[in-house]
């Protein structure tokens, strides 16, 4: 197959929309189908081969989001998709390089996937004038969007029944982002300690991930720290950059510990694997999740978790098995509480360790790179939108106007719903 994927964010962002695009087009390429990814270009070096990757012109991390906006620039688009001779569209947002994604779906008449990464109503802050009305929009706007497309994909089971009670009506696979299992397994934890000057009886409380507002970080960095201004033999590991940074390190100030708060930046390869397995525990306190692939990393590190419970996090954790699944409105107090508990007690950690590792490896990249492969053959075979070898100008033309009706509809609808007082957040 030849698979044209469109994304807003792709490397070298580091991000989890990212890197399950670049996870599953590595994985599908190693199967023997072709890859094209459209994204926008980015402040930094672009990474992967130009064959692979089509650029677009784009403003960069919009009002201070991870996403960016496309500067409309005539023909790269539709050159790529001709010249690559596409069967299938995939979109991984709704809006910017989805509408993209759309126009080209409908301009070849091929099928397209969209994968509802994110709730994207959680980003809202990143706009002027957020409000009850904006969140409603973007809900609207993301449910409108996946009826216009042949088949969705929700990253968790949790996403998918939250996707259904929202209105979309397009079928949905629920199908998370692989993980590679063997490269997690083989992290160095002590090469890791060394590394950052960490002694090998120190407690690592770990967390990875983007240090972004919408993580609930303040709370999870307060609940550390009470913790640790009790326990001085520990020290917590946040991998990752984001604008809640600033904040994490005040509130370990605050507390006159920020000499156990290690902030390493954003990690790649070996260093990645590392840092999960020097980790005694990893920590979480995201309610904006739809997959929680970084958990699974962690448990693929055989690294037990205490998270809160949130759309995609409860996929994964298993309370009292592979670590402790809080209530989502848990105090920091109860956080702090649960997390010296499970530090004191290492016949438990070491059973929830092994736990961990057996749940990773439901997640394994194989698993869902030949899932996503078979999704597409059986929406390309049953499309809506048989792909045509050849358009005229007529047909052109009327799949262009068809095109925009549908997503001025699209947009047009979302905004009608958005000021329904009686339509519940979801």
């Amino acid at each position: 197959m030849k698979i044209c994927m469109f994304t807003n964010t792709y490397l070298p962002h580091v991000g989890g929309v990212a890197r399950s695009v670049s996870t599953f087009a590595e994985d599908l390429r190693e199967a023997g189908h072709a890859v094209r990814i459209i994204a926008p270009t980015f402040a930094e070096k672009d990474r992967g081969p130009a064959e692979d990757v089509v650029r677009v012109p784009a403003f960069q991390n919009f009002n201070g989001s991870d996403f960016s906006v496309r500067i409309p620039v005539p023909g790269i688009i539709d050159d790529t998709i001709r010249e690559f001779k596409a069967d299938i569209i995939h979109s991984h947002h709704p809006f910017l390089l989805g509408d993209a994604a759309l126009r080209a779906a409908r301009t070849f008449d091929l099928p397209l996937v969209f994968t509802h990464h994110t709730l994207y109503e959680n980003y809202t802050h990143y706009v002027p004038l957020d409000s009850k009305v904006l969140k409603r929009f973007v809900i609207n706007l993301a449910t409108q969007y996946a009826n216009l497309c042949n088949q969705v994909i929700a990253p968790s089971t949790s996403v998918k029944n939250l996707l259904i009670e929202r209105g979309v009506k397009s079928a949905v696979e629920v199908l998370p982002t692989g993980i590679d299992l063997e490269f997690f397994q083989n992290g160095d934890g002590g090469r890791f300690r060394q590394k950052h000057r960490i002694d090998r009886d120190t407690v690592v409380i770990g967390h990875v991930g983007r240090l972004a507002r919408e993580k609930n970080l303040p709370f999870l960095a307060r609940a550390v720290a009470r913790y640790i201004k009790e326990n001085p033999a520990a020290c917590f590991v946040v991998a990752g950059r984001g604008d809640a940074e600033p904040d994490i390190r005040e509130i370990f100030r605050e507390n006159n510990i920020a000499e156990r708060l290690i902030m390493p930046g954003n990690f790649t390869g070996n260093e990645l694997a590392d840092c999960y397995v020097a980790a005694d525990i990893f920590v979480f306190a995201s309610r904006s999740e739809t997959q929680g692939l970084v958990l699974a990393e962690a448990m693929a590190a055989s690294t037990p978790v205490i998270a809160l419970s949130a759309s995609g996090v409860d996929d994964v954790m298993r309370d009292e098995v592979n670590g402790i699944r809080l209530d989502a409105d848990a105090f920091e107090e109860e956080f702090a509480r649960v997390l010296a508990e499970a530090l004191a007690d290492r016949s438990r950690l070491e059973e929830w360790s092994r736990n961990a590792l057996a749940t990773a490896r439901g997640f394994s990249r194989e698993k869902s790179a030949a899932r996503l492969a078979d999704l597409y053959e059986k929406t390309i075979s049953g499309s809506h939108y048989p792909h045509l070898t050849e358009t005229d100008i007529f047909d052109s033309a009327r799949l262009a106007i068809r095109t925009e009706w549908e997503l001025l509809q699209e947009k047009a609808a979302a905004a009608v719903g958005s000021f329904s007082e009686d339509q519940p957040e979801r």
